[in-house]
């Protein structure tokens, strides 16, 4: 069979064959590439094999090149790599591997065409084109990669064994490629992932949560996670997630089973955002609920505070699966803290205090703490369905009225610490701090305006209350000018 090659490819792969003839080594595309070219996926990363030194290929290539790209070369993995347009092109010379019990790390040696595909984790990674001039464009398939294609399976060149205890990444890779493709995982290799499980303690943090990412950025991540938790992978790797699997009963009463509710709020968000912390916070966002499972004869069931213990649990994990301690985190704790907060409001009478006090809290971030809310809803009753959507439809008309009228998102004082300081020419001390919640509470409320003028008065009044006198009258413009200054 021969591989398509698109015009705009045609160049730089006559341009590699050129470089290939001049050094006289056999060349050939393979791996990813030639997979996503044949699955009409978009790709741009394009892996090149040749048998002899890939980091001299990598040179040649790149003095046929204009301008001349600058080659990053890796020469413990024998490896260099070039960009040219819209394409990175990596450059390797074939090679056979050899694994020690204890790492994924492989001796490395030179080998074939053939060694260098049969150490690939799956037929349908091992396909190759040749880029010789006697053949040119065909396609090298010894493991029936291209059947697999068309059958949508997902195996392994060799004994899936042999594949998964070498490199037991191999395991988190083909339950991705499952995910992402819609692919179904031969038997036999399903098989060898479940018993060979453990051997994931010898990768790395940093390797199985950028798996994991790759399956929560799946259009339909709960794929990959049915298929982790039913091989035992995500009981090693996640157990927190795998706690939220199963459902109690008493007194005939049972609750919803926590793990299954929270891939489907994955699979929902994941229709309407591609924000890849706000999955997070979907997977998240019920983490705290075996710990804080009640059952009450009167009330049934309950799980009161774990949103809260859900956002202190955050960074814990957010620290052991090596994700970013920073800003993103702490997006993740906020919405997992508020993700009952637009529910709740949506079971009551919509009063101005509440919007503002929910548009205070989310700030910027309401817009996605109402997608994580409206994907929470996973009742198999659709008028109930129907009746939150709507209820969620008012909610958002009530926010964009109140904040029209009282801007409160990422909402600042209009009367700062520093004003009540100067005012009553006192020093930081804890009546600032009360007159300050007091103002807040009061705009809150609704009892005072969002404006200076009467932010100041209530402080005034607040300040008589503490038997504190006016020093200072301070004015908006006068605040202004003193903060350009």
């Amino acid at each position: 069979m021969v591989f398509n090659i698109q015009p705009h490819e045609r160049e730089v792969f006559n341009l590699i064959a050129k470089a290939a003839r001049q050094i006289n080594v056999p060349a050939f595309v393979v791996g990813g590439y030639v997979r996503d070219r044949l699955l009409a996926r978009p790709t741009k990363d394009i892996d090149i094999v040749c048998v002899g030194d890939g980091i001299k290929l990598a040179n040649e290539v790149a003095s046929l090149l204009s301008p001349r790209p600058r080659v990053a070369f890796y020469s413990r993995f024998g490896t260099a790599m070039l960009k040219h347009k819209d394409m990175e092109i990596e450059f390797v010379g074939a090679r056979k591997e050899s694994y020690r019990a204890d790492s994924r790390k492989p001796d490395v040696m030179t080998g074939t065409l053939e060694d260098d595909q049969l150490r690939r984790d799956f037929t349908i990674n091992a396909l190759a084109v040749s880029l010789n001039d006697e053949d040119f464009g065909s396609i090298i398939d010894p493991f029936d990669g291209l059947q697999h294609l068309e059958q949508k399976i997902i195996k392994t060149p060799t004994e899936p064994g042999r594949t998964f205890a070498d490199d037991p990444l191999r395991m988190m890779r083909a339950i991705r490629f499952s995910t992402q493709l819609g692919f179904r995982i031969e038997d036999e290799t399903l098989r060898a992932i479940s018993k060979y499980r453990n051997r994931i303690h010898i990768v790395s943090q940093e390797r199985i949560t950028t798996e994991i990412e790759k399956i929560l950025m799946a259009s339909k991540p709960s794929i990959g996670f049915k298929l982790l938790y039913n091989t035992g992978l995500l009981q090693i790797i996640f157990p927190e997630m795998t706690a939220l699997q199963g459902v109690e009963v008493r007194n005939g009463i049972g609750h919803k089973d926590n793990f299954y509710h929270t891939l489907q709020v994955v699979d929902n968000l994941c229709k309407k955002s591609n924000d890849l912390y706000l999955r997070w916070a979907a997977v998240l966002h019920d983490i705290a609920k075996p710990p804080t499972k009640r059952f009450h004869p009167q009330e049934g069931w309950t799980f009161h505070g774990h949103e809260h213990l859900g956002a202190a649990m955050v960074p814990r994990i957010f620290k052991k699966l090596r994700l970013p301690m920073n800003e993103k985190m702490k997006f993740v704790q906020k919405m997992v803290a508020l993700h009952l907060r637009p529910i709740a409001l949506t079971k009551e009478e919509i009063t101005d205090s509440a919007v503002r006090r929910l548009l205070f809290d989310a700030g910027d971030d309401i817009d996605s703490l109402m997608l994580l809310a409206e994907a929470d809803i996973t009742s198999k009753n659709d008028s109930k369905v129907k009746r939150y959507l709507r209820n969620y439809e008012y909610l958002r008309q009530r926010l964009v009225e109140v904040e029209e009228s009282d801007r409160m998102r990422n909402w600042q004082p209009p009367v700062s610490g520093i004003d009540i300081m100067t005012t009553f020419d006192i020093p930081p001390s804890r009546p600032v701090g009360t007159i300050k919640n007091a103002i807040r509470e009061a705009i809150l409320e609704g009892e005072v305006k969002n404006n200076f003028e009467a932010a100041y008065q209530y402080m005034l009044e607040k300040g008589r209350e503490l038997g504190l006198e006016a020093k200072t009258i301070l004015t908006e413009s006068t605040v202004e000018e003193e903060k350009k200054n």
